[in-house]
């Protein structure tokens, strides 16, 4: 029988109820492959071991046989294999893990394997998004966070933008059709930002008393 890990949510990705008047755009999740090969840097990682296994090799060619030179520095490539699958294993459980959610009022990310966390961001909030659009189609869409919010990189990761260590910025990381899905963002935030804001006056007008 399969078991929803995430049966408790009343919206899928989403810790509550929308309230009235919200609407979900687009919901989606990262590539785990994409994921992998960019946030868990698998290609540099294969190319290390490869590299160990090189060096291992020209050192070893002159002292002994080819084949048996071949032998010892088979082990880092096979070393780097493994690596490498646990590290996909990973992007594909942050990836299921991961629901990322554009309403007309805010985006939420519903981040984390062990520990799940859900970061609403209103599109007041949001400075600026940018996107990094890669061949494949997919890309990830950053969010300059204005005012004093701030977020820790640790607990964002994976759903960072990399190497902004000081100032970390949620991310959408490696969603598909990530072109499509800006334009989305983009249209939300600027019609959800033109709206005006009606604040509510609970003090009374000057020069009527209050009963």
């Amino acid at each position: 029988m399969s078991h929803d890990d995430f049966a408790f949510e009343p919206v899928k990705g989403l810790p509550e109820t929308p309230p009235e008047g919200e609407r979900i755009l687009w919901q989606g999740r990262p590539d785990a492959w994409a994921l992998a090969l960019e946030s868990m840097n698998l290609k540099w990682v294969m190319g290390y071991f490869v590299l160990l296994a090189a060096w291992r090799l020209v050192a070893a060619i002159d002292l002994m046989p080819f084949a048996q030179a071949v032998a010892i520095s088979t082990p880092f490539i096979v070393m780097g294999l493994i690596v490498c699958a646990l590290l996909a294993i990973v992007a594909w459980v942050q990836a299921r893990a991961t629901v990322y959610t554009i309403t007309n009022r805010r985006v939420a990310m519903r981040v984390g394997a062990a520990l799940t966390v859900t970061l609403n961001l209103p599109y007041t909030q949001i400075a600026n998004a940018n996107l990094d659009l890669r061949r494949r189609g997919t890309g990830t869409i950053a969010l300059e966070l204005m005012g004093e919010t701030r977020f820790s990189y640790l607990v964002l990761w994976p759903h960072v933008r990399p190497w902004h260590l000081r100032n970390p910025e949620p991310a959408l990381r490696c969603i598909p059709d990530a072109e499509r899905v800006a334009g989305i963002l983009a249209e939300a935030a600027e019609t959800r930002v033109a709206e005006p804001q009606v604040a509510r006056a609970d003090a009374p007008v000057a020069g009527v008393a209050a009963e």
